[in-house]
């Protein structure tokens, strides 16, 4: 035992070699190490390798245990080790590696041959133990897949017959009358003799009923929770596939929109201001959905060795930022357009009410303001993105984070609510079956319908799911919550594109202009600008010969406000 010395910094190489041939316990806790070198155990028979609290410990060297045999305990607990030496530790029957936070990362899992019991920092890193079985009790199985009956037989005996022992139970393999072999007589020889398989120091200490029918299971806590459940970051592997075509179509549709925008040599209007603002936006979600594939893809099947430096890194809260900015921001981007139309619509013929330019960009200078503020709270304390792998704000344990989700989910169902109410009222003002064209109002009521079901279909699911989370009364699995994250969460960021800018005349006239400036589609876009020309001379004509505001001359006005 040697602890309390904190003047001791190193364990240097045969630091314990030939203080005796039988089994040590070595205490070595609350002591000044900072690193152990390698063979430092040399020629020892270490039956407990105690080094708790030993603070300062960050480096064990790789071949540390080199030299030794054992231990079967290894305690590390309260420790700054970053890692694990992966030689020496076959023998290991028991880990104790609690409030070490700075291991982060587990050997291969081969290495822990005879591991039965551990007790970790991470609820991740025990999902890289679920299931695992020592070599020897594998190799049990491959050879005894035969025995299955008389294991069925063993299993139909009381408990207590078969799962508890003493120093004083008869440990031999079978009874005196059944010592020999399994399925045969004593004048046969039977093809499943264990003494045909395993040498009489093999089978010492060896009961079948209790080291095979009842093999012993490794524990590992502490468990993995509700949160955080045995799986890489995606779980389904469909969504694995899904994702890359979700983030691509959603950073590709939304880019060009931007450059489209951005290039065009037309007067910056205010729809085009909004829709430049949406897409930003959108190109952000892209990019969040870009991050969380990226990191599947490169921790699949060994996320739990990667879960701790993504959750508290970086990294997550990186992609945390851009979700909520980006969610909050298309949200309130595509009701301030919404409002636009509708209010376009209504004051048609009336120029002093008309939402220009200066009032457009301190709405959304505000918009961006709060955005950027909810997705600051959680870096902040208030929630966290940390609790998922996913990256979203999930923490409800004290009251201020429950308060900040329902904020953020009560603000996009206000949203909607305001999205819908103002599409209503827009088709409820023009329609008019004895002065509007039949085609052109079913036209109005189609386009309407599909802005409102995308807006539905990306709101509805997530905010049923997450106000009932919120209240502590779950309705869906984290797994399953991941399968709203790929195919409903980034709808609005795929489709806002397409409806609001690419299928729209405004938007193809800007593209094909764009392209004749890179030599493309000239005659295209010569055609595009003629087209324009026509329609801004006939509007004008129009315009200057109607009396006054109707329902025919708002229903087209509003036609061309969805085509912008």
């Amino acid at each position: 035992e040697l602890c309390d010395n904190l003047r001791m910094t190193t364990i240097p190489q045969n630091a314990f070699q030939g203080m005796n041939n039988e089994s040590l316990t070595l205490k070595l806790y609350k002591n000044g190490f900072e690193d152990i070198h390698s063979h430092a155990f040399n020629g020892t028979k270490l039956n407990q390798l105690i080094l708790k609290d030993n603070k300062n410990l960050r480096r064990m060297h790789n071949d540390a245990l080199r030299g030794a045999t054992g231990p079967d305990v290894l305690d590390i607990s309260s420790t700054a080790l970053e890692s694990l030496p992966s030689y020496g530790l076959e023998a290991i029957q028991v880990l104790n590696a609690t409030s070490s936070y700075s291991l982060k990362r587990l050997p291969p899992l081969d290495k822990f041959s005879s591991l039965l019991e551990a007790v970790l920092t991470y609820p991740s890193h025990c999902c890289a133990f679920r299931n695992l079985r020592t070599e020897k009790q594998n190799s049990w199985l491959s050879i005894f897949d035969n025995f299955s009956k008389e294991c069925e037989s063993t299993m139909r005996k009381p408990t207590n017959e078969i799962m508890y022992r003493d120093d004083s139970y008869n440990t031999s393999l079978w009874s005196a009358e059944k010592n020999t072999y399994l399925f045969a007589t004593d004048e046969e020889i039977s093809p499943y003799s264990y003494s045909a398989i395993f040498d009489d120091s093999e089978m010492t200490g060896f009961d079948f009923e209790y080291d095979f029918c009842q093999p012993k299971i490794l524990t590992c806590t502490p468990e993995p929770d509700a949160f955080n459940p045995c799986e890489d970051i995606l779980g389904y592997s469909f969504l694995r596939v899904l994702i890359w075509f979700i983030n691509i179509l959603a950073i590709a549709g939304n880019f060009t929109v931007l450059l489209v925008l951005l290039t065009s040599h037309y007067k910056l209007t205010v729809p085009r201001f909004l829709m430049c603002n949406l897409s930003f936006a959108d190109f952000c979600m892209g990019l969040y959905l870009l991050l969380i594939a990226s990191v599947d893809a490169q921790t699949s099947g060994q996320y739990y060795n990667h879960a701790i430096d993504w959750q508290t890194g970086s990294g997550c809260s990186t992609a945390g930022f851009f979700t909520v900015f980006a969610s909050e921001l298309s949200v309130y981007t595509l009701t301030v357009i919404t409002v636009e139309r509708w209010h376009t619509i209504t004051y048609a013929m009336q120029l002093d009410r008309k939402l220009r330019l200066r009032h457009a960009v301190p709405i959304m200078l505000a918009g961006w303001i709060f955005s950027i503020f909810i997705a600051a709270l959680p870096l902040l304390g208030v929630s966290s993105y940390m609790k998922v792998s996913i990256c979203l704000p999930m923490d409800i344990e004290t009251g201020l984070s429950q308060a900040y989700i329902l904020l953020i989910l009560v603000l996009n169902v206000v949203a909607f609510i305001v999205i819908c109410a103002c599409y209503i009222k827009i088709y409820i003002a023009v329609q008019n079956p004895e002065l509007v064209a039949a085609n052109k109002d079913t036209k109005v009521a189609k386009r309407m319908a599909v802005l409102i079901f995308t807006d539905f279909t990306c709101m509805a699911p997530i905010s049923f799911f997450a106000i009932s989370a919120a209240f502590k009364v779950p309705l869906i699995t984290v797994t399953n919550s991941k399968i709203l994250l790929v195919l409903f969460y980034p709808v609005n960021s795929c489709a806002n594109p397409f409806l609001y800018a690419i299928f729209t005349k405004a938007f193809r006239r800007d593209f094909f202009l764009l392209l004749s400036k890179l030599g493309c589609c000239k005659s295209r876009a010569e055609l595009y600008r003629m087209n324009y020309f026509s329609a801004y001379t006939s509007n004008c004509k129009n315009s200057s010969s109607a009396p006054g505001p109707s329902k025919a001359s708002q229903a087209l006005l509003l036609l061309s406000a969805l085509e912008k």
